[in-house]
């Protein structure tokens, strides 16, 4: 299952429990933030003025080669936790918010358990 589906078909955790295929997509995007450049390349796009950011201005935030950035980005893409745009020779990446608000969603429990 991809793991957007997986996140849209997902019960919070508190509800019920997960099944194997649900928790092996889920995994996989939790893999995918459990990188610090990838959590770092997911902040600073999330917090750009306009809420999207040139490739360029991402990799020039590292000391990374750009077919390392390339990588995180299309592996956070592959989650679904960003989108790309292609404009002339340059391509802009946004967050795509319902993604985060489903992880979100998932982890959210009651104070009580």
């Amino acid at each position: 299952m991809e793991p957007l589906e997986v996140l849209q078909c997902s019960p919070p955790l508190a509800r019920e429990p997960l099944d194997a295929e649900q928790a092996a997509g889920l995994a996989w995007v939790f893999k995918a933030l459990g990188d610090p450049v990838r959590l770092r390349i997911l902040s600073i796009v999330a917090s750009h003025e306009g809420g999207e950011v040139c490739v360029c201005d991402i990799t020039n935030a590292f000391e990374l080669s750009q077919p390392t950035i390339s990588h995180h980005l299309k592996v956070l893409k592959d989650v679904g936790l960003l989108t790309s745009e292609r404009r002339a020779s340059w391509v802009y990446y946004r967050l795509v918010p319902e993604r985060l608000g489903e992880l979100s969603a998932l982890l959210d429990t009651p104070a009580a358990v």
